[in-house]
Parts: C-alpha cells; structure tokens; sequence
C-alpha cells in the first residue's frame, strides 16, 4: 500500500473558472468539483428526458462475468445510449464550453483528436454496497503500468443528477493518488473522501484517480448521476455509437460531436488518420 500522503478533500471551483485554474487543480489532486455545471433549467430537462427510458430498466448487471456484474451494482441502474435518449445530453452537455477547453488542453497536444468512451446516467439504490476501488485508465491495460507518468488517457465529467451525500452513496476519490508509482495499487476505502455535493454540481477526475461509487446506505434515496468520459482517438471506447445512434440524428449533431461520436475519423498525434474509408475522413463517406 502506498504511504504518499494525498489532500483530505476536494477543491471545488465555479464553471466560468479559467482552464488554467482547473488543469493545475486536477493535475494536484486527480479530481475536483466544478460548481453550477449544469443550470436547474438543464437538470430538470435532462431528468424528465432520461425518466421513461431508465424506469423501464431493471436494476443490476447482465454482464456474465461475476466479478464484473458486482462491479455494476445489484441495485444500481446504467442507462447507456444517451445520445438517442436526451436531446440536453447530444445538444447542450456535450456542447459544453468547460468539456471542450478542458479536452483540447490535454488531449490535444499529447494524443490529437479525442472522442467518447461512454456516457452513462448511474443510478444507485437504497441498500447497495460500495463499489470496488478501480481507476478508470484500467479500460487499456498497458497504462496501468506506466503510472503516473503514462499520457492522460481518458477524462470523466461526473455530474450529480441528484443530490450527493455521504449516506446515499456519494462517489468516493482518493485525492492524490493519480501520483502513486504503483496503479495496481488502488487503495482503501478509508484512504477515500465522498464527493458530497448538489444536484447540477460536476465531479471531473483523471483516469488515473482511484475511485468508486460510495454505499447507499438510506432506505429511500436514489443517487441519480451523468457520467461521462473522453479519451484520445487511438483507443477504443466502451459504447459503439455509430451503430447505436440513428444517422438522421447523427446529421444534426455538430460536427465536434459527430467526431465524438466516432461519425468521423481520428487523427492522433503523428497518424495520418485513423477510422477512415479509402484514407479519406469517414464524414466524406457518410455525406455529413
């Protein structure tokens, strides 16, 4: 187990803060809480839109492996697909000012072009245990080993839908530990701290972040929240969009979000392109 000492809480900001503050900040402590992300209009939209379609799911996993099905909850719901279900999500949360600044200063410069690993709204029950500890460069498994020194491969706006308390299973982070020389190691849940906080509030975190969704120990609350993750144009994300997302609406996403989505190509730092057709962009292909 690590001995490095990590920060004891999270620093938080307000939305309008500059990239600079919020890049120096993560860089620190692996994470932080970005204020007012969301405005109430917003959040009431996005809530009444996702409510029908994650009513009709039945909470827990239909993953076939254990170990992953206790990962994802026995009373937790994971509505995936958001593109298709919000139009707040496809037209106003992944038009985000803040996303955009933040991506281009770090992915950018390092890794080129980046897209979407997965976008999902994680409901946890009452009753439910915590969830193990992971980070979540884990998807790509050679980062693991480059530790802290490895690129920043993947980033993940997490904001509450619902209110955060330490009861109803508030994400737990372990400050600092985006440091540690060893990312096998992903710490204990008494090293964590919740990321208490209100409705339309945003917890942003690096890859690199040991974390984890907190037990919901209430009997009555349903910790509602819209996690969504970035990562560079080389690695392959979680959700296959183009085969999910209907191509009339994809032609009315901007193309910022048409190449989040994977409807256009990737162009990493030093490859002339990546998911093309005839070595031309793919939106050529697509007639976008």
């Amino acid at each position: 187990m690590t001995a490095q000492k990590q920060p004891q809480t999270l620093s938080s900001v307000s939305a309008d803060a500059s990239a600079d503050e919020i890049l120096k900040l993560l860089a620190r402590d692996s994470g932080l809480i970005v204020k007012d992300f969301l405005t109430q209009e917003q959040l009431h939209r996005f809530n009444s839109e996702i409510e029908p379609p994650l009513q009709a799911l039945r909470p827990g996993s239909t993953h076939e492996d254990d170990m992953v099905a206790a990962f994802h909850g026995s009373n937790t719901k994971r509505l995936t697909n958001l593109v298709t279900h919000s139009a707040t999500f496809r037209g106003e949360i992944l038009e985000h000012r803040l996303v955009h600044e933040i991506c281009d200063r770090i992915f950018l410069p390092e890794s080129g072009t980046y897209w979407m690993t997965t976008a999902q709204v994680i409901e946890i029950g009452p009753h439910s245990q915590a969830q193990m500890l992971h980070r979540d460069l884990e998807n790509w498994f050679p980062f693991i080993g480059m530790g802290p020194s490895g690129p920043e491969v993947t980033l993940n706006f997490l904001i509450a839908l619902t209110d955060f308390t330490e009861e109803n299973g508030a994400t737990r982070v372990i400050p600092g530990s985006n440091h540690w020389s060893d990312f096998e190691d992903r710490g204990t849940p008494e090293q964590t701290i919740p990321a208490v906080m209100n409705a339309g509030v945003a917890l942003l975190f690096s890859g690199k972040t040991a974390h984890g969704g907190g037990a919901n120990r209430t009997s009555d609350e349903y910790r509602r929240a819209v996690s969504f993750a970035l990562n560079p144009g080389f690695l392959t994300g979680e959700e296959a969009y183009p085969f999910l997302v209907d191509m009339g609406l994809a032609r009315t996403l901007s193309p910022r979000v048409q190449r989040l989505l994977g409807f256009r190509s990737q162009y990493p730092t030093g490859s002339p392109g990546l998911w093309q057709v005839d070595y031309a962009d793919l939106s050529e292909y697509l007639k976008l």
